[in-house]
């Protein structure tokens, strides 16, 4: 299933300040890099972020949030760190701008997704 363009465009427009910043297709989506780090992303209608696995908790309790996950991958493990936002956690601008800034946030302490050759 594609995803969202729109979503796609709020966050290019968010982006668009920033260097470093990568678009690549993968898992089903549209993903984001930052400094070639997984940073945010759209799966079908959902903002995808990468966020501080500390906070995982407190985030899934906000209006629309959910732990990512993957219904036909055979693991019960939840990704801690990476929550969907679906459109009732990201009407208005200001939430938008809160998961956006959230991912930012984390993107300097998280791990590279570069591949080392």
């Amino acid at each position: 299933m594609p995803y969202n363009e729109n979503v796609a465009e709020r966050i290019r427009h968010r982006l668009a300040a920033l260097p470093n910043i990568e678009e690549k297709k993968m898992m089903g989506g549209l993903v984001f890099m930052y400094n070639d780090k997984m940073c945010v992303g759209i799966m079908k209608d959902d903002l995808m972020c990468r966020i501080d696995p500390a906070l995982h908790e407190e985030s899934v309790e906000k209006t629309g949030c959910r732990t990512m996950d993957f219904p036909n991958r055979p693991t019960t493990r939840p990704m801690l760190g990476y929550v969907l936002v679906d459109e009732t956690g990201m009407r208005s601008p200001k939430e938008f701008d809160y998961w956006i800034d959230l991912a930012l946030a984390y993107n300097g302490r998280a791990k590279s997704s570069k591949r080392k050759p």
